[in-house]
């Protein structure tokens, strides 16, 4: 491997860890080749001045440009001129919806209406009122066990969650899988879901209105869920199901109470970091494991930990 492609495959591993993990063309471009030189353009040649009269015969009219038209084609019309475009209009919102209010309202009364997890992410799937189903490839909504005592619920979905429709199922996904294995936890004792239910493009974080569009089904699902535990992996989770404002360093490690309208008692609630996270700061694993110890020790004993 010469010092060329040694740098080259260095500057793919970048960008992979930076998020630019799709094509933009449909073919791979050698960026080191160099482009061929474009042939020069020949300058027109200057029309010959004209001479002194000739008394010779006169010289022949050179052939028509274009042939003439047939005798039973019309003739054709004189070139108009085009009209300057005009400005392209703004794009309605997704769904026809005018406002993020209306967005939010109409998530609302959609999750309102679901009475099963299948109902809810019928909703979802008929739901318009979000702008990134319309860059996702498809609608990750949960998965695991949808009647076990433990619902986590990550930040939003990656590039191989996008691809799949499941969350967490990358390599963060795997690493979560591996820390739940040592406190004796699969994907069948665990039901894991999102704060939203489609991939933002290039990973980027999402905005205010897109997760506000999605929090009512996130809060119904939890309703119709009713589990004994929540984890809220990363800080956008936490955030925003806890209603706080400080970063996840400062909410990690401690139990909350999540109460709403649809829940007969409040769940307790352990804030923990996400594992894409500990991929980028292997140093800070250490502290994860403490958070998940804490949800053995509450699941072993029964107990409730907000008591």
């Amino acid at each position: 491997m010469t010092e060329d492609d040694k740098l080259a495959l260095a500057a793919l591993r970048w960008q992979l860890e930076a998020g630019a993990d799709e094509a933009v063309e449909e073919w791979a471009q050698d960026r080191r080749k160099k482009a061929a030189p474009q042939p020069a353009v020949a300058p027109p040649r200057a029309a010959p001045s004209p001479g002194p009269p000739s008394s010779g015969p006169p010289s022949p009219e050179p052939p028509p440009a274009e042939p003439p038209a047939r005798f039973d084609e019309a003739p054709a019309p004189p070139p108009t001129r085009q009209a300057a475009p005009r400005p392209a209009a703004p794009r309605p919102p997704v769904g026809g919806l005018t406002s993020p209010q209306q967005a939010v309202a109409s998530a609302r009364e959609a999750a309102a209406a679901a009475r099963t997890v299948a109902e809810l992410r019928t909703a979802l799937e008929a739901f318009e009122g979000c702008a990134l189903k319309a860059t996702a490839t498809r609608l990750c909504f949960a998965d695991g066990n949808p009647e076990a005592r433990i619902m986590m619920i990550g930040e939003a979905p990656g590039a191989e969650e996008d691809r799949q429709g499941l969350p967490f199922v990358g390599v963060s996904g795997r690493l979560m899988d591996l820390m739940l294995s040592y406190i004796g936890l699969d994907r069948e004792k665990v039901y894991i879901s999102n704060v939203l239910f489609w991939r933002p493009p290039g990973n980027r974080s999402p905005s205010a209105e897109e997760i506000a569009s999605c929090l009512p089904f996130v809060e119904r699902h939890i309703e119709l869920v009713d589990p004994a535990y929540l984890v809220l992996v990363g800080g956008i989770s936490a955030k925003t199901l806890l209603a706080r404002s400080e970063g996840i360093l400062r909410l990690r490690g401690r139990w909350y109470s999540y109460q709403h309208a649809g829940l007969a008692h409040p769940v307790p609630a352990l804030a923990t970091l996400h594992p894409a996270y500990l991929l980028r700061q292997p140093g800070q694993k250490r502290l994860a494991w403490q958070d998940y110890l804490k949800l053995h020790q509450a699941v072993a004993s029964g107990a409730n930990p907000l008591a």
